[in-house]
């Protein structure tokens, strides 16, 4: 499913934690990955969701439940919760583990569970 998301036409997402660059074009798809144990996927959503108000988009979060270990080999999912933006992660750590499990992020309030505000809105606008 893609999502249009006014503001997006022709803008590169940069990723500069993390050196991640790509175009996203017309349309954005955004993903939200978890699995079901993980404390911390709805405050990433609310914090996306949040982050999406701010740059004036309404474009809808898709959620993705990963519910096997072989789903998560599968998909290289790096833990829960995980944000895709047209089918990459701008806060990937290629040396992280695959699996189910919870993912930290390095956020400018030290480690949390979910990326801030402020960081969603670097990559999405």
């Amino acid at each position: 499913m893609l999502i249009t998301a006014n503001g997006f036409r022709g803008a590169i997402i940069r990723s500069t934690l993390f050196g991640t660059e790509f175009d996203v074009g017309d349309d954005v798809q955004v993903v939200l990955r978890y699995f079901d144990g993980c404390p911390n996927w709805r405050l990433a959503d609310d914090r996306l969701r949040q982050a999406l108000g701010q740059i004036g988009t309404t474009a809808e979060v898709i959620h993705e439940a990963v519910e096997t270990p072989e789903d998560a080999a599968r998909l290289e999912f790096r833990g829960s919760p995980s944000l895709l933006v047209d089918g990459r992660d701008p806060f990937v750590d290629q040396a992280g583990p695959v699996g189910l499990s919870c993912r930290i992020y390095r956020t400018e309030q030290g480690p949390q569970g979910a990326p801030s505000i402020e960081q969603l809105v670097a990559v999405l606008a």
